[in-house]
């Protein structure tokens, strides 16, 4: 744990399980008042910010004695991806994992994801749930041009572009779901705990 700038903690974890529990820790305990007055909680892959901090040596002492663990974590809302598996990679992600086209789609849908962290644009979330040996690489070299709402993978990571973008990563299908919608409130469908599940759907080029 260490300090950034005068008002913000930023705190070192192992990786996604412990970040996701952190986090839902710092959550609950903000709901009940127990909590230092704290602007933002951000997670991330092994990180967790908190910016505006109102009394940090207080908080502080608070996370030194913190022991949060997975199994305290209540669960979040959870979201249904409607995807058409049609991505240009789902073929390559399929060889890669020695199976057919329709076995990959099984595999894909077949955990409950849960948003680990959000980052790279307004909407993305990261998903973690898919089993460890099926983890993919990026692609060498990025597309130009990656379709709003295409469902990729990238490392132990799903998710799911909520705008045109570039982006290395393997594409697997798309959902006409939005994901980012400035009027709505939240304007995020997805934010850090927050379940999902993909379910395979017939597209308009079946």
């Amino acid at each position: 744990m260490r300090a950034v700038g005068e008002q913000a903690l930023l705190v070192e974890v192992a990786g996604a399980a412990e970040v996701g529990a952190l986090y839902a820790w710092l959550r609950e305990r903000q709901a009940v008042g127990e909590l230092p007055a704290v602007e933002e909680i951000v997670p991330a892959a092994r990180t967790v910010l908190l910016d505006g901090v109102a009394d940090v040596p207080a908080l502080a002492a608070l996370l030194r004695a913190a022991r949060p663990t997975a199994a305290t974590a209540a669960p979040g809302p959870l979201v249904e991806v409607p995807t058409v598996y049609d991505g240009a990679d789902l073929a390559e992600v399929a060889g890669l994992w020695g199976v057919s086209p329709e076995a990959a789609v099984r595999i894909h849908t077949a955990p409950e994801y849960v948003v680990a962290f959000c980052g790279f644009a307004p909407g993305f979330g990261y998903l973690t749930g898919l089993p460890e040996q099926y983890a993919v690489p990026r692609h060498a070299t990025p597309r130009s041009s990656v379709p709003p709402g295409s469902v990729a993978l990238a490392g132990p990571y799903t998710g799911v572009y909520p705008r045109s973008s570039p982006g290395g990563w393997q594409l697997l299908g798309r959902t006409g779901l939005p994901l980012w919608d400035a009027a709505r409130e939240p304007a995020a469908l997805l934010a850090p705990g927050v379940r999902v599940r993909f379910t395979a759907v017939r597209g308009d080029r079946d």
